[in-house]
């Protein structure tokens, strides 16, 4: 046992924790609540967060009280990306003064897939990649999120020979190449993250292919849970044992099974317990992004994960 904080007595719902393993609270002279908490606290995984440049300075508090890996999401858009997104870049490395834990971003996805056949097309997925790394170098991230070029469709048609995992790997190393040599150069990585994604082996032999420690694997929760529920997937944490040590990167998001619902942790039916057991498991420390539909969500999911003793 140790003595874990004093904390200010608040009787409001200011904070975004709730206080596990309490063996014997008591309030100081000050007014100050004194915690006593068992050692296995600061064992659990600490959680980060997916924020748009608006949403930092709501939860700059919680980021900032530990060492809390970030994405930011601001960057997704093409419009951004052609533009001057400098400006935005500043108010981000500013919101970010202080920040101890890891940065990434979601990388631009909007409009097509990684493994686009159309040379033309391929020249602007290129190019958009290009512009992301551009915002990697100025705000200092080494992270980028890309989607998965798996489909349902694709899933029953690997083999076919037509469009089959031969020609989706081919166009996607033609089309990330330039990417991932720069990647390299600067230390950021690419996880590819499941979208409709049926069998998580086949993300993780693409991942593989590139033989580069600038690729790596995501796992998007709901993403999986949705796989699951509608089109025959395993259940996520199976997803996580696929990933195993290649797994870089978690969007933490709760669903239903039916739809990608970017939900609180606890307001849906993913397994939870399950899955951070899989986590668990394994050495290579993904950053866990809660990735909220709502950001006020976040706070809820704090609490969820905090009650339920899966993190901090």
């Amino acid at each position: 046992m140790r003595l874990a904080a004093e904390l200010p007595h608040r009787s409001d719902d200011a904070y975004y924790g709730i206080v596990h393993c309490v063996l014997a609270p008591s309030f100081n002279e000050c007014g100050y609540l004194i915690i006593i908490e068992d050692e296995t606290m600061s064992e659990l995984p600490i959680i980060g967060a997916a924020l748009l440049v608006e949403e930092m300075p709501v939860h700059r508090d919680w980021y900032l009280e530990k060492p809390r890996d970030l994405e930011i999401q601001s960057f997704i858009n093409a419009d951004v990306l052609i533009g001057d997104w400098k400006p935005m870049a500043e108010e981000i490395k500013k919101q970010l003064d202080g920040h101890q834990g890891r940065l990434g971003i979601h990388g631009p996805f909007w409009g097509f897939t990684i493994d686009t056949p159309d040379p033309d097309v391929r020249t602007v997925v290129q190019k958009r990649l290009d512009q992301a790394l551009d915002v990697c170098e100025f705000l200092g991230a080494d992270q980028v999120v890309i989607h998965s070029p798996f489909t349902t469709w694709s899933h029953n048609h690997l083999d076919d020979g037509f469009n089959g995992r031969e020609e989706i790997t081919e166009n996607t190393h033609l089309t990330l190449a330039p990417a991932i040599r720069r990647a390299e150069n600067m230390g950021v990585t690419f996880v590819i993250e499941n979208i409709e994604d049926i069998n998580p082996f086949e993300r993780l032999k693409l991942a593989d292919s590139f033989n580069s420690s600038a690729v790596a694997v995501s796992i998007d929760t709901g993403h999986a849970h949705y796989a699951h529920g509608n089109t025959g997937a395993a259940p996520v944490d199976h997803f996580v044992h696929a990933a195993a040590n290649r797994l870089q990167h978690v969007h933490l998001q709760d669903a239903d099974g039916y739809a990608d619902r970017h939900w609180a942790t606890g307001d849906g039916t993913v397994n939870w317990k399950a899955v951070f057991a899989a986590l668990k498991q394994y050495d290579s420390n993904p950053r866990l992004i809660l990735e909220m539909r709502d950001h006020n969500d976040i706070k809820k999911s704090m609490k969820y994960l905090e009650a339920v003793g899966l993190g901090q």
